[in-house]
């Protein structure tokens, strides 16, 4: 699957269970299936049948008429399923509250990025999300040691965000001498001290990292001169670990600024990592704007639609924070259309006073891809944990475009 339909199905997916998360019903009448790969649609509608009959004895009556419908109506979907997904199949079917005690019924179906295993049937008051959320969890992890002879902090980069784990301050004297004692004794007792220190922080690494050695990519060790590499040499660190150490960098600090420098100095050695690709798209840009004559870099919705349709843009950078759908009414009686960046659910024609109905709705950054994919223009999505991240949604409204050409400007009479 191409980069750019994979980043959008990721979006759409994430999109819709924010959706989800925020539904609510008026009782335990919202039903939630997983279907997994190896369950046969068949089975699936026979257990359903027999919840139907199982729930036709829900002594309330407007739980149980909810629920039946959702049931009927799931069972109905399954019909134009023949084999069930790859990745396994998702409906989320019932009565969903809306104004006062008004209910309206709601279905979403969802084939989701990853498979999973085990089969659940759950009606509640919300829908059971629990196992999509943990696809959404980024995969990629890498740990971060900073270390000299006063401190070490150990930490994550887990996407584009760095989470510090724990900052450690030693007890290793400085290496001065001191009345009455000598040198070599003193050396000695610095050593012995060094020593229990290098001990302490390589038990701390082991614990935080050896649990899920299979799920960090690699890890990347920094300090102020030579201790980052003795303390790797040693045998402070189990075998599992040093394996996972892609490389060493010389950083200026050991506490959380020190694990934040250590990914910059690491960017060039993990060019694919989300963080640094992100930060040299949103940088490149960056420069473009700033330049006096006028750069490749763009900005704006009405500006990156018109470039996009020119076929000018090259690539594309959308926040991955942007939610913005346009609602497009039109009145049966009249003819008269106008859309609304929210959806209403009571809309009259100013012009004939009539009802007006929802005719379609458009997802702003769906409608980019399309228009992107069109254009030959390569999508990126910038995540809002990273600087660059936060900067493009704050600044830039969470759209900008670098262009293949700087456009032509009229010439000054």
């Amino acid at each position: 699957m191409p980069t750019d339909e994979k980043q959008l199905r990721k979006y759409e997916f994430k999109k819709a269970l924010e959706e989800l998360s925020n539904l609510k019903g008026r009782g335990t009448e919202l039903v939630s299936l997983y279907i997994p790969p190896d369950k046969q649609i068949w089975d699936v509608v026979q257990y359903l049948r027999e919840e139907y009959s199982t729930s036709s004895n829900i002594k309330s009556k407007s739980t149980r008429k909810n629920v039946l419908a959702a049931i009927e109506s799931i069972m109905s979907r399954l019909k134009s399923y023949k084999m069930t997904p790859p990745t396994g199949l998702v409906l989320f079917v019932g009565h969903v509250a809306t104004r006062g005690d008004q209910t309206t019924m709601y279905a979403q179906i969802i084939e989701p990025p990853e498979p999973f295993q085990t089969f659940i049937y759950k009606c509640d008051s919300q829908f059971y999300l629990d196992p999509l959320l943990s696809q959404l969890k980024t995969k990629e992890i890498y740990g971060l040691i900073v270390i000299d002879r006063k401190e070490a902090t150990i930490g994550f980069l887990n996407g584009t965000n760095i989470v510090a784990v724990t900052n450690e301050q030693s007890l290793v004297p400085s290496k001065h001498h001191q009345g009455g004692q000598s040198s070599r004794r003193y050396e000695r007792l610095i050593e012995i001290a060094a020593h229990d220190y290098f001990k302490k922080i390589g038990e701390i690494c082991n614990n935080t990292f050896v649990p899920i050695i299979k799920d960090i990519r690699a890890i990347f060790i920094g300090g102020p001169g030579a201790t980052k590499n003795y303390f790797f040499e040693k045998d402070y660190l189990r075998n599992e670990i040093k394996n996972k150490v892609e490389e060493l960098y010389d950083v200026g600090y050991t506490d959380e600024s020190g694990l934040r420098e250590l990914v910059e100095r690491a960017a060039e050695t993990m060019k694919d990592m989300d963080i640094a690709r992100e930060k040299d798209l949103v940088t490149k840009f960056l420069m473009e704007i700033k330049k006096s004559e006028g750069g490749l870099g763009i900005y704006g919705e009405n500006q990156v639609k018109e470039a996009l349709e020119r076929k000018a843009i090259d690539i594309l950078l959308i926040s991955d924070g942007i939610r913005s759908t346009r609602y497009y009414y039109k009145c049966p009686a009249c003819g008269f259309a106008k859309d609304y960046d929210k959806w209403l659910d009571d809309v009259t024609c100013p012009n004939c006073g009539a009802a007006m109905d929802l005719d379609h709705e458009e997802d702003l950054v769906k409608n980019l891809y399309e228009l992107a994919e069109a254009s030959g223009a390569r999508v990126e999505i910038i995540g809002e944990d990273s600087d660059e991240g936060k900067l493009l949604k704050k600044a830039f409204s969470g759209l900008a475009g670098i262009l293949r050409y700087v456009p032509q400007r009229p010439n000054s009479q």
